[in-house]
């Protein structure tokens, strides 16, 4: 249980801060990055959330414990070393990555297949789940760069893959059910 008596602490003052296995890293670390982008993520959704209700927003509800877990999960390197922590390792588990792909199977059933790409837009849900979709692919990309130096659970790695696919089918929905979807029309303004 996490328990914040004070918010500042001093701790960061000259450029560090503490990983999840008490290692200090330069605040501008990749792993630190990964993880702030993470939680950027999690922000935008904040935003998409004041537009959202019903399944919608219980679904975005859950995505955002899911990023807390998953910034838990890479903030803490040495994966080989997660038995000698003295207690459970917070780590994303492939049901997360299952959920997310079920839930796009669900959404994606009611959608006309695209003849075009989509331009992000359209309802105040959609724009901000794109938005949300883009932060989230530079989140994976953050995750994926962390990988080829440092040890990072593959799974938090497929879950920003997949948690970016649902948002663009979520945004798809957001819009009307695809009906009011912004199109890309190729050199219409040449």
């Amino acid at each position: 249980m996490v328990v914040l008596n004070k918010i500042y602490t001093r701790t960061g003052d000259k450029g560090e801060t503490a990983l999840g296995n008490g290692a200090r890293v330069a605040k501008h670390s990749a792993r630190v990055a990964a993880y702030g982008t993470v939680d950027e993520v999690n922000s935008v959704i904040g935003l998409v959330r004041l537009h959202a209700s019903g399944d919608l927003d219980s679904a975005l509800a859950r995505i955002q414990n899911d990023l807390f877990d998953l910034g838990a999960d890479l903030c803490r390197p040495d994966m080989e070393k997660d038995g000698d922590a003295g207690h459970p390792v917070l780590r994303m588990i492939a049901a997360q990555v299952d959920r997310l792909e079920a839930e796009i199977d669900a959404m994606n059933a009611g959608l006309s297949p695209l003849r075009s790409f989509i331009l992000p837009g359209g309802t105040a849900a959609a724009a901000h789940l794109h938005l949300a979709r883009t932060v989230s692919r530079r989140a994976e990309r953050m995750a994926v760069e962390l990988a080829e130096a440092e040890s990072v659970n593959a799974v938090a790695v497929r879950y920003l893959n997949r948690l970016s696919d649902w948002f663009f089918v979520a945004a798809r929905v957001a819009n009307n059910g695809g009906r009011a979807d912004v199109l890309w029309v190729p050199g219409a303004n040449r």
